[in-house]
């Protein structure tokens, strides 16, 4: 484990700290941290930076409530940058955004990798816009019931694939349900984080029942 006094702070005595949400792995925020915000951060467990423009401590979420517990800091090869893996609760830009990193100034050649967040926000945008033609149009036109029943259809194409025992068939069903529940999800208003918070709580459940049973 690096000591904090190997890092080096700059003439400023700060450091700068990538914030990274480590469900989704997205970029959150750029900051920086003095040495007693960092101090503050390991302490507490929870993201304290130093702002520039106040020149001030600032606990993130403090007014706003959207605090973000850490997981893990490590630094950069020279040990002069942060990144910051948190689990956050709420939009982490004070505009109210996911991230602070929402405006693209370039687009390269390569096709973005498939994410589940990216499946998701690609469904927001499908409610929002509705463009003509499109399923996911469709599935929201016709509202929760038509979902609904979609997501029952496909929980049925599942088990007749499993059954049979036919791999393939199975992945692909699974996919078309995964699909539909995320256009419920969207339709509801529930967050991929939300999902992925539940599962991590029953994680631990799950292990400390095991720990239990050991004893």
């Amino acid at each position: 484990m690096l000591d904090i006094d190997e890092l080096r702070f700059d003439e400023r005595g700060l450091i700068p700290a990538v914030v990274v949400d480590a469900q989704s792995k997205k970029v959150l925020t750029l900051a920086y941290m003095s040495r007693e915000s960092l101090e503050i951060s390991m302490r507490e467990g929870r993201t304290c930076f130093w702002s520039r423009s106040r020149q001030e401590l600032w606990r993130k979420g403090e007014t706003s409530g959207n605090v973000q517990h850490i997981v893990d800091i490590t630094a950069d090869c020279d040990r002069d940058a942060l990144v910051v893996r948190v689990d956050k609760e709420g939009p982490a830009c004070h505009l109210g955004t996911d991230s602070c990193f929402n405006d693209r100034v370039f687009t390269g050649g390569a096709p973005e990798p498939f994410s589940v967040q990216g499946l998701y926000a690609l469904l927001e945008g499908r409610k929002a816009d509705l463009p003509e033609g499109s399923y996911t149009t469709y599935l929201f036109q016709k509202g929760i019931d038509k979902i609904l029943k979609k997501v029952g259809e496909e929980c049925t194409e599942v088990i007749v694939a499993g059954k049979g025992g036919d791999r393939r068939e199975t992945v692909y069903e699974i996919g078309d349900l995964m699909y539909h529940v995320m256009v419920l999800m969207v339709e509801l208003g529930i967050a991929v984080e939300e999902v992925l918070a539940e599962l991590a709580s029953r994680h631990v459940i799950d292990h400390k029942v095991k720990q239990e049973k050991m004893t």
